[in-house]
């Protein structure tokens, strides 16, 4: 019995032992964006001084902001992918971020005579992108649950995805230069203007989706084996699309709403999880999706905050070579 089990503990120990060294990598990058900014602020001040109190609740929040986005993105990511057996399948693939998008452009094109204080028009823009996901979500279920194929989910997204494209180009065109602009730095991705209350909100939001998430790994395992397989082990494969199409929707849209779309965090983060671990054990492709996720965010936010270019570049210009790289890849192999 000792040697059955001597190579499921050697397992075991090699996953603890890099669930810990990301763990630490974690906690540095954590600990150099909290000092990096435009005022030079070491981490002792940050931490124990009252003196600085906005600049390090900046910088506490902008650290658990970043944290939440490499929780809920590549979690989103990685369902979508195991669902579809698509390594390419983001939080995109469902038109999740676009009708976000396109509820955020409504807000800011629509309210630019309106006379609405700023922080009252921050939890707007955000209440308005979460309220276009849900009604997406509530679509895509009734679609769902009337094709069977679950490539149709796919070219329902990609539709929904095109028509909130031409939508949004639409209002850019007629709209006025103060409304776009607004838009246009919306789109970079930043987290200057997500307060205290927001985080809150965000942090619920993320974690429903990570209960939800947490339900539809198991089925996921059984659906690895086949259709077929999966229906003759009990597995209900109505609920898993259920809880994948709400988990990865709900996540991908609290960031979103939030913190601006967040390119290619869902595609890359799963990629390399895969390049580290077996993939086959779901359940630590899971938590290690989420302990790469915010290690790679926090690095994304230290850049961002040093050479001032907006989070979007940051993930664009290290997602495409990284896609890129993965196409060349699967061609390779054909």
């Amino acid at each position: 019995m000792s040697l059955r089990l001597a190579p499921q503990v050697h397992t075991q120990r090699g996953f603890f032992v890099l669930c810990l060294l990301l763990g630490l990598g974690i906690l540095s990058l954590a600990a150099l964006n909290l000092s990096t900014g435009y005022s030079e602020i070491s981490l002792h001040e940050i931490l124990f001084s009252d003196a600085i109190s906005t600049i390090a609740n900046l910088r506490i929040s902008r650290v658990a902001v970043m944290a939440l986005c490499g929780l809920a993105i590549p979690t989103s990511g990685f369902l979508l992918q195991e669902y579809f057996q698509n390594p390419l399948a983001g939080p995109s693939v469902l038109g999740i971020t676009s009708v976000a998008s396109l509820s955020v452009a409504l807000f800011i094109f629509l309210s630019a005579e309106w006379n609405i204080p700023i922080f009252l028009h921050n939890s707007l823009l955000s209440t308005f992108a979460i309220v276009g996901s849900i009604l997406l979500m509530l679509l895509l279920l009734v679609v769902s649950s009337r094709f069977k194929d679950r490539s149709t989910l796919v070219i329902f997204g990609f539709l929904i995805s095109a028509l909130c494209g031409a939508v949004v180009s639409l209002l850019q065109f007629y709209g006025q230069s103060e409304s776009l602009k607004n838009y246009i730095l919306w789109s970079f991705g930043s987290t200057a203007q997500v307060t205290s209350g927001q985080i809150r909100i965000l942090a619920v939001l993320v974690l429903v989706g990570l209960l939800l998430a947490a339900f539809a790994v198991r089925p996921l395992i059984g659906g690895l084996l086949g259709v077929q397989y999966a229906s003759s082990i009990g597995v209900n494969l109505s609920s898993l699309k259920i809880f994948v199409i709400v988990s990865s929707s709900l996540l991908a849209a609290s960031i979103t709403a939030y913190l601006g779309p967040i390119l290619f965090i869902g595609i890359i983060v799963p990629h390399f999880s895969r390049m580290v671990w077996n993939p086959a054990m779901l359940w630590h492709q899971w938590i290690l999706n989420m302990l790469l996720g915010i290690l790679i965010m926090q690095l994304f936010s230290v850049i961002s905050e040093s050479s001032q270019l907006p989070l979007n570049v940051i993930t664009s210009l290290f997602g495409i070579p990284v896609i890129f790289t993965m196409f060349l890849k699967k061609n390779q192999r054909i």
